[in-house]
């Protein structure tokens, strides 16, 4: 029999983010996130700068995570790490860090694939409802986009991804070609609410099954503003929402018919989203549209588990600690790890 309340310590490290979160059985006391601003002057992550921050994020991460918990590390009774995917460097450090905290504090160890936490922070409680299994899982982010059939906690299976550019990465692209900072894709988003989706046709690409392709897409783009930009300098600066609105309305436009095949060819109308872009207000509304037009049960995180954060770390790690489903010490982080 499991003892009543489990304390969790969720450390997650993959990309740019150095993240901690404590969580007592699946509520989530604290979620600490230090976000790198380093990468803005260079339009993208850089890998090596972002694990020296993480090296010198993560005591302190760690240390606030604990104290908006209101416990000590001696109540902890594991700790729950991202092993994978992800940049190497950046992992490597949150990896260490955890097998070090738990060999000192003599608990157990518990790896945890990112993507599967993008999925399972649905599982949170925060008195909302839950997805019921079967369901599928719509994970999109900047490194990655997938429809996964999701058939039990710990049981997966991938049915469809990206067999080039993940969707992240084609808003953030965009947005880099119109001239908008990085993390551009909040941005293209923010403008878009202001345009017109019907302003410019962009091509769909004619992917089979239930994959998904974007760096055509990145390239239609290139040479209508190309294009456009020869005849009249300013077209961008003029004509920024409304170019913004179409690319973003392309770009759900094929998650959306995907989404559709997908729940057709299984019968199964319960969608959860997740990831970074799964903060998008364009694909939030076209989800809760789905629901009256197509009578799904849709599931949408709150804004702080779309992004990378370790209080999803941390529901996984509860629910491995509840099947004893421990790591050795001699674990090893994973740059490439499939669900």
């Amino acid at each position: 029999m499991k003892q009543q309340n489990i304390y969790i310590l969720a450390i997650e490290s993959s990309c740019d983010d150095t993240s901690a979160a404590v969580l007592c059985n699946n509520k989530v006391l604290s979620n600490v996130v230090a976000t790198q601003k380093v990468h803005e002057e260079y339009g993208g992550v850089v890998p090596e700068l972002a694990s020296r921050a993480h090296q010198q994020n993560i005591v302190p991460v760690v240390h606030q995570a604990l104290l908006k918990a209101n416990i000590v590390k001696k109540q902890l009774d594991a700790i729950a790490f991202t092993r994978g995917p992800g940049l190497l460097g950046s992992l490597l450090v949150g990896t260490s860090f955890a097998k070090s905290l738990a060999l000192g504090l003599q608990i157990p160890l518990i790896e945890v694939n990112h993507m599967q936490a993008h999925i399972l922070a649905h599982f949170i409680d925060e008195g909302q409802k839950m997805p019921e299994f079967p369901f599928l899982a719509l994970t999109i982010s900047g490194g990655h986009t997938q429809i996964v059939l999701v058939k039990n906690h710990f049981e997966m299976e991938i049915l469809g991804e990206t067999l080039d550019d993940a969707v992240g990465e084609a808003f953030d692209k965009s947005a880099k070609l119109l001239g908008l900072p990085y993390p551009g894709g909040p941005l293209v988003d923010k403008n878009a609410q202001k345009g017109n989706e019907k302003a410019f046709i962009f091509p769909k690409p004619k992917v089979d099954g239930l994959n998904f392709s974007f760096s055509g897409l990145k390239t239609s783009i290139l040479y209508f503003l190309q294009r456009n930009t020869a005849q009249d300098p300013a077209f961008i600066t003029s004509h920024i929402n409304d170019i913004c609105a179409s690319i973003q309305f392309t770009i759900l436009e094929i998650l959306m018919d995907k989404l559709k095949k997908a729940s057709e060819s299984t019968g199964i109308k319960q969608i959860a989203i997740g990831g970074g872009v799964a903060a998008n207000s364009g694909i939030r509304q076209r989800l809760s549209d789905a629901e009256k037009e197509l009578g799904w049960k849709t599931f949408i995180p709150k804004f702080e588990y779309c992004t990378d954060n370790a209080a999803m770390i941390g529901i996984v790690g509860y629910l491995k600690y509840l099947n004893d489903d421990f790591a050795k010490q001699s674990i090893a982080a994973k740059a490439r790890y499939v669900i």
